[in-house]
C-alpha cells in the first residue's frame, strides 16, 4: 500500500472545538464515591480514568465545579466502584443532577451500597472491582478540568473477575464480561478478547 492510498480516508478533525465529541473512544466506567459536608454519600460516574503507572495509584479527570472535587479536597479520600454491564442503569442514575435546595442527589439513597473499611466511604453493591483511595495530589490547568490522583490502600474484587494462574484469560472475560463506556454517550459489553502480540523482548 503506497502512502497516498493509506491516507486517502483521512480527514482533518476540527480542533477549534474539543475533538472528543467527534469520534468514539473506549474507556472503563467507574463510580467515584465521596462524602458531602453533611455526611451524605455522593456517587459520580467517571470515564476519564486510568492507572497512574504500574504501582497502586489511580487517577481520574474531574472539574472543581463538581462536589466530587471539593469533597476529596476536604476529606482526602474516595472510593472507586467498577460496575458490571448489568448495572448500566445504576451508573446512569448516579449522574442525576443535584437538587436546587440542599444540593444533594436523592436518587443515591435508593442505591444499594456497602461501607469501605479503611476510608470513610461507600461502594455500590454487586460491582466487580473496588478501590479505597487516599488523595495523593490534584493537578489543575487542563482547561476547566483537573486530574485527581489517589493511592490505592485497599482493593477488593469479585473472584470470578480475577485472573488465576490455572485459568484461561479469554474464558474469564467471556464468563465475566466487562462494562466499557464508548464516549460520547454509548456503552458496550466486552465478552471476547485476543492476546496482544507483544514482542518477546518487551519490558514494562
Amino acid at each position: 500500500m503506497n502512502e497516498s492510498s493509506a491516507r486517502e480516508n483521512l480527514v482533518t478533525v476540527d480542533t477549534t472545538v474539543p475533538v472528543w465529541e467527534q469520534f468514539f473512544t473506549v474507556s472503563p466506567l467507574v463510580l467515584i464515591g465521596t462524602t458531602d459536608e453533611d455526611g451524605s454519600l455522593d456517587l459520580a460516574p467517571k470515564h476519564m480514568v486510568t492507572p497512574m503507572g504500574w504501582q497502586n495509584y489511580f487517577g481520574f479527570v474531574c472539574t472543581p465545579r463538581h462536589a466530587t472535587c471539593s469533597n476529596i479536597d476536604r476529606t482526602g479520600e474516595f472510593t472507586v466502584s467498577y460496575p458490571k454491564p448489568s448495572q448500566v442503569l445504576i451508573a446512569s442514575l448516579a449522574a442525576s443532577p443535584r437538587q436546587e435546595e440542599g444540593g444533594g442527589k436523592p436518587v443515591i439513597g435508593y442505591l444499594k451500597t456497602f461501607p469501605a473499611e479503611y476510608v470513610h466511604g461507600q461502594f455500590i453493591e454487586d460491582g466487580y472491582l473496588f478501590f479505597e483511595c487516599r488523595h495523593y495530589k490534584t493537578i489543575g490547568g487542563f482547561g476547566e478540568n483537573c486530574l485527581i490522583t489517589g493511592e490505592i490502600i485497599a482493593a477488593y474484587a469479585d473472584d470470578k473477575f480475577l485472573r488465576h494462574a490455572e485459568g484461561d484469560d479469554q474464558e474469564t472475560i467471556h464468563d465475566s464480561p466487562l462494562f466499557a463506556y464508548l464516549a460520547p454517550g454509548r456503552f458496550a459489553t466486552i465478552d471476547r478478547s485476543n492476546a496482544f502480540p507483544f514482542p518477546e523482548s518487551m519490558k514494562k
